[in-house]
């Protein structure tokens, strides 16, 4: 880092979540630049890395990592892209925020975390920006404290506008239901041992071939139940939300975000367009996080184990939507790194 401390963060792929991190890391959060972009397509990195003193463009990720200016990495490339780079980061000993996936599946999740406890320390947060948001903090608070008792089920509901062209059926486990997984593990503190996916009559706005909306199933190692709706083409904007069923009460979060009127005859408030403005705080609390462990020499927020058991629930929920059946899902031993 500079005299200042001042974290320098080469920001890997600068498409609609890379460029947003690198909007954020350099209007929003403090402590940190973006020292370089890394990009493909050469154009756009040297595009965005114009608007920034002092940041670098570059096409190879390795190329950036190695910029003198360069202290973090912060991984936004895709998902197939990320073991990669994740290697090459380990290789320079650099601390990593990597956006979700870590991987996409589990045999290359599992090559990451043997390639980190080599190292000997942890160097990956992983992007589930969820667990930094005001409303889920405080549902696992207090679900931690206990004030409504031993949680029993969860109710969620995951629900989008609409899909982008080529959205498949697999994607619905990967891409969404992936932070379901997420905070269900975080919330409970449980792993998840087995899924199953129900498949209603879709609805007409689902495009040809996408089965919308799907009622996922997960039981915990604790013989808990959650419950995920997920309709990914509704219509009407975007919206998530949890409630936990305790054995002395309940509490839910994401019914009500920002004004609710009641006027000219009608009531209610308004939904956000998508998740990127829905979790625009969350993801800016988990940057912030990120580059203030770092600037500690610490790292803190999900783990590679987190990323693994991810991916091992989603290749379990695939099987489970392909089948129409109960999958369990298989877990590696975890290592006392992550403990």
């Amino acid at each position: 880092m500079t005299s200042h401390g001042t974290l320098g963060v080469a920001v890997i792929g600068t498409g609609r979540m890379g460029s947003d991190h690198v909007r954020r890391i350099n209007d929003v959060i403090s402590g940190a630049r973006v020292a370089a972009v890394a990009d493909i397509d050469a154009a756009r990195a040297e595009h965005l890395a114009g608007g920034i003193e002092g940041c670098t463009p570059y096409t190879d990720p390795a190329a950036a990592m190695d910029d003198p200016a360069v202290d973090a990495v912060l991984i936004a490339s895709p998902g197939p892209a990320h073991e990669a780079a994740l290697l090459t980061a380990f290789a320079r000993d650099l601390p990593v925020l990597c956006e979700k996936p870590l991987t996409p599946d589990p045999a290359s999740a599992l090559r990451v975390l043997a390639a980190e406890q080599e190292l000997g320390h942890r160097r990956v947060q992983v992007g589930f920006m969820r667990r930094y948001d005001a409303d889920y903090l405080a549902l696992k608070s207090r679900l931690q404290q206990g004030v409504h008792g031993r949680p029993l089920m969860l109710h969620n509901k995951h629900r989008n506008a609409d899909t982008p062209p080529g959205f498949t059926n697999a994607m619905m486990i990967h891409d969404s239901v992936v932070h379901e997984i997420d905070v269900t593990r975080w919330l409970l503190d449980e792993e998840i041992t087995a899924v199953r996916v129900l498949r209603p009559a879709p609805t007409a706005n689902a495009p040809e071939g996408l089965s919308d909306p799907q009622l996922i199933l997960f039981e915990t190692a604790a013989g808990q139940v959650v419950d995920t709706e997920l309709f990914v083409n509704c219509g009407f904007g975007y919206q998530v939300s949890c409630e936990a069923v305790c054995e002395a009460g309940t509490a839910r979060i994401g019914d009500d975000r920002g004004v609710f009127v009641n006027a000219a005859g009608r009531w209610g408030g308004t939904l956000t367009p998508g998740f990127v403005e829905r979790f625009e705080e969350a993801y800016d609390r988990q940057v912030q996080r990120w580059v203030d462990a770092t600037r500690r020499g610490e790292v803190e927020g999900p783990s590679c184990w987190d990323g693994y058991a991810a991916a091992a629930v989603c290749e379990a929920g695939v099987r489970a939507q392909q089948s129409g059946e109960r999958v369990t899902v298989e877990l590696a031993e975890r290592p006392a790194l992550y403990s």
